[in-house]
């Protein structure tokens, strides 16, 4: 058998092992599924704990999910498709399904209630430190199944949600951005880090850029469908623009702006992080930056610049305006102009 493969926790994340012989051809192979990574300090491959990947691997699909739960979740994701969902919320969506019916798999589906969604909400999200995140994630799976199946004792309208905690987002400053983007010398590696914070991308925004996005005669970058499934366009600066002609010619992308090892393949979610690490590794900046802490501190370092709050909601592509406003707690402008008591005495 070439594959061995197994659950195992990482990181407090419950993942599947892939262990193999080590050949280039096998390698490539895992690196083709989702979010595989390679652990330094375990020493193997591991991939998402999905039914997907357990059904591929043959390993046990959830032993003690009833058969009527497996039917409901594959129902779910088909109507969640036939919707235009994107597959990552598909992802996260059947998963959160699968884990609330997997607490109840005693239980047949019809028979569950409100009450069952506390106990849950009790005996398996707080007992397990879980955050509230993660809880309304599950809110929102329920609610949207429960919404698609007929003869349910659940009411809808009577689940709760847990309480918005109150998280300030994650800023860097200037000189921090400033090092970062600099860090690398691989022309690629800077210019995908240097794009994200000069136009404030979600990383799957950046990833799925084509060469025909970068509209240098208007000069702005067309983000096609986004979160949302909604397009937007924002400003494409000189100094980007002039990053990115040199780029092109270095590297001559041809289907997506910025692809793998292989032409027309699409670049990682996993290698754009590995090349955010390697980059503070190199500044030697030991704080837990992500790649969304660059588009915060875009967001925040336009605020600074004194730009109107409703432009910065339509370049971030926030549906709300309350999305828009907690930048307006980060932003250090108006703190700096107080003066501190302490400074009298």
């Amino acid at each position: 058998m070439i594959w061995k493969a197994g659950i195992i926790k990482h990181k407090k994340e419950s993942r599947i092992s892939v262990s193999f012989e080590k050949k280039t051809e096998l390698i490539n192979r895992v690196k083709q599924i989702e979010d595989a990574r390679w652990s330094q300090t375990l020493k193997i491959w591991h991939i998402p704990d999905t039914i997907e990947n357990r059904i591929r691997f043959k390993i046990e699909l959830i032993p003690t999910l009833s058969s009527e739960a497996i039917t409901q979740i594959q129902k779910f994701a088909d109507w969640l498709n036939s919707k235009r969902y994107s597959p990552n919320t598909i992802k996260t969506y059947t998963e959160a399904l699968k884990s609330f019916l997997l607490f109840f798999k005693e239980k047949p589906v019809a028979e569950i209630t409100n009450e069952d969604v506390i106990c849950y909400n009790n005996q398996y999200i707080l007992q397990n430190n879980l955050s509230s995140s993660y809880q309304n994630q599950i809110v929102n799976a329920i609610k949207l199944y429960f919404a698609t199946v007929l003869d349910t004792k659940i009411e809808i309208d009577k689940i709760h949600r847990p309480r918005r905690e109150k998280v300030l987002p994650n800023v860097l400053s200037k000189e921090e951005v400033k090092q970062i983007l600099n860090a690398h010398t691989n022309l690629k590696h800077k210019t995908m880090l240097s794009l994200i914070y000069s136009c404030g991308l979600r990383r799957s925004e950046l990833i799925n850029l084509k060469p025909t996005d970068i509209d240098s005669k208007r000069g702005i970058v067309i983000i096609r469908q986004g979160k949302g499934k909604k397009d937007r366009i924002v400003p494409l600066s000189q100094k980007i623009l002039q990053m990115l002609r040199e780029y092109y010619l270095g590297y001559k992308p041809k289907l997506w702006l910025f692809e793998g090892q292989n032409a027309g393949e699409k670049y990682s979610e996993y290698s754009l992080q590995s090349v955010l690490k390697q980059a503070l590794k190199k500044v030697g900046n030991k704080k837990p930056v992500t790649l969304h802490w660059l588009r915060h501190s875009y967001a925040t370092h336009l605020l600074e610049s004194g730009t109107d709050l409703r432009f910065i909601q339509e370049l971030l592509g926030h549906n709300s305006s309350k999305t828009t406003e907690v930048y307006t707690h980060v932003s250090t402008k108006s703190l700096q102009q107080i003066k501190s008591p302490f400074d009298d005495l």
